[in-house]
């Protein structure tokens, strides 16, 4: 198992408690903490997996997937109250997800023939769209409807995992790195400095 499946695995657990810990906070059941820790955690990799008529979707043919995201439901709900004490890694896990579920978005995407400027738009649905769905469920404006720094870093992401993979002046797991760091460093800058995106429109 090498170092970016262990990481896919962690981000997809991160993704997993925070859906959980979203649906609890809205005070659902135990089924619906478990089904909201799994769209959130694989519901962007399935929506472009079925997009591009790719099947099994990807988390079906991994049976590690469902016990991760498994344990994710029960970690939240068995030590909600602790879990604050970890936010700031579980932010850096997040970070790290966003970059590695767009380069697998990219990636698919490429391997499946499709042109690269929609293979930009699969990076960024693979990375954010759990969370939308997430969102949704929950009656909130998505995240990445708001002015807060997100898929805007995943669409980057992607383009320069494009560029750097096409130019062949660096290895691919060295892309894969560079990459990664580059989005979570972008990412912690965004929240710690509150870089935002402008408004769409103007208050009269």
């Amino acid at each position: 198992m090498g170092i970016f499946q262990i990481l896919d695995y962690v981000g997809t657990l991160v993704f997993a408690i925070s859906g959980a810990l979203a649906a609890m906070n809205r005070k659902f059941d135990p089924f619906g903490v478990a089904i909201l820790a799994l769209v959130t955690s694989v519901g962007g990799g399935s929506l472009r997996d079925m997009l591009i008529g790719r099947g099994p979707v990807g988390w079906m043919q991994d049976i590690n997937y469902f016990y991760i995201i498994l344990a994710g439901a029960v970690i939240a709900m068995a030590f909600r109250p602790h879990l604050v004490i970890f936010r700031r890694t579980m932010f850096l896990f997040d970070a790290i997800g966003l970059a590695l579920f767009t380069i697998t978005g990219v990636e698919i995407g490429l391997q499946a023939g499709i042109h690269p400027v929609i293979c930009l738009l699969l990076g960024t649905m693979s990375a954010a769209f759990g969370g939308v769905i997430r969102d949704i469920l929950c009656g909130k404006v998505p995240l990445i409807f708001h002015q807060e720094i997100y898929a805007s870093l995943s669409l980057l992401g992607g383009a320069l995992f494009l560029l750097m993979r096409d130019s062949g002046l660096l290895p691919t797991d060295l892309v894969y790195s560079l990459i990664c760091v580059i989005v979570v460093v972008l990412r912690i800058l965004a929240v710690k400095r509150k870089w935002v995106m402008p408004r769409g429109y103007r208050e009269h």
